[in-house]
């Protein structure tokens, strides 16, 4: 039986450092890529976009790069795709979510998975009063956040309102600031689950020793090979994790990713003293990092594009979800 020919796929980014490993691995798997820089442009309603497959790989860190329209406009064309009835990987619901902690930890919790105590805020009154509520140390991030923007630990309320009086304070885009429960971890490192198309790609470790910037993105965060790592003594800021697909918390995720619409996600977990598990982000964009998958097995844009291969076949295509 002859295999069909993928259709043209577009991505849509803003980065375009993180687009060499993707493009790479959707051409090995035939797809002819056409990519669409998101920052600038229009959107006519009249007009259809054009056929194919549409992925979309826009972050929620665009402005730090000086693209400061991007999430407004991936907006609105994710909602012109979908309406005109265009396949999208992870659509405007995924977009949605990626965009905001408050609704992540809002979804969290829908599905029964636990998270830390978190608020948001606008304005500086509204920050000190939610401060205040804190029985211990918080962190603050950005609701829009990614590349861990905005995140800073504060033990009480002064220490906060010291940093909203400095030059160094951000509140982030639309102001909106997170204030979250601070879980003290007994080991300096986060767990994040890699899932792709409802599936369990792989789990891993990111050391949190030296801050909370943790992109594993081989742009971001170049690792050491096995043989620099031995010459220089370096342990690497990312490593396997022991979590498998069948850990109840994982299929938790699985399950949520199914309904929430989101089909390939990075989520991010951190375990205090006691063994309890508090989950605090989901990642749409997700990166992965070559050195530490060529030590697991794992070609994490190699599955992302099979998987978008299986499902570009005609009656494969997932349900759209209403967000």
């Amino acid at each position: 039986m002859i295999s069909p020919v993928p259709p043209q796929i577009h991505v849509l980014y803003e980065n375009s450092a993180w687009v060499p490993p993707l493009r790479e691995a959707l051409e090995k798997e035939g797809f002819r890529v056409r990519l669409v820089h998101v920052n600038e442009g229009l959107v006519d309603p009249s007009t259809p976009p054009p056929e194919g497959i549409w992925m979309n790989r826009i972050s929620p860190s665009s402005h730090t790069r000086g693209h400061v329209h991007s999430v407004e406009l991936a907006r609105q064309l994710l909602y012109w795709l979908e309406s005109r009835g265009r396949r999208v990987v992870n659509g405007l619901c995924a977009f949605e979510l990626e965009m905001s902690k408050l609704r992540q930890d809002l979804v969290l919790r829908r599905h029964g998975i636990r998270t830390p105590r978190t608020v948001l805020a606008v304005g500086r009154e509204h920050l000190l009063e939610a401060a205040a509520t804190f029985n211990g140390p918080f962190i603050t991030k950005h609701d829009q956040g990614g590349k861990g923007l905005g995140i800073r630990l504060f033990h009480d309320p002064r220490e906060l309102e010291r940093y909203l009086d400095g030059d160094r304070f951000d509140a982030g885009p639309g102001a909106r600031m997170i204030l979250q429960q601070y879980i003290s971890a007994p080991e300096p490192f986060i767990t994040r689950v890699e899932i792709v198309g409802g599936r369990f790609l792989f789990a891993m470790r990111s050391s949190t020793a030296q801050g909370f910037e943790l992109c594993p993105s081989d742009v971001c965060n170049p690792m050491p090979s096995r043989r620099e790592k031995l010459q220089m003594g370096a342990t690497g800021l990312f490593s396997p994790s022991p979590i498998t697909a069948g850990e109840p918390l994982v299929q938790k995720y699985i399950r949520l990713c199914n309904d929430e619409g989101i089909e390939i996600a990075g989520i991010e977990f951190v375990e205090d003293a006691r063994g309890n598990r508090y989950t605090y982000d989901i990642n749409g964009t997700t990166n992965y990092n070559r050195t530490l998958g060529a030590r697991i097995g794992v070609e994490g844009m190699g599955e992302v594009a099979r998987y978008v291969r299986r499902t570009a076949i005609p009656g494969r295509r997932p349900q759209r979800i209403a967000c």
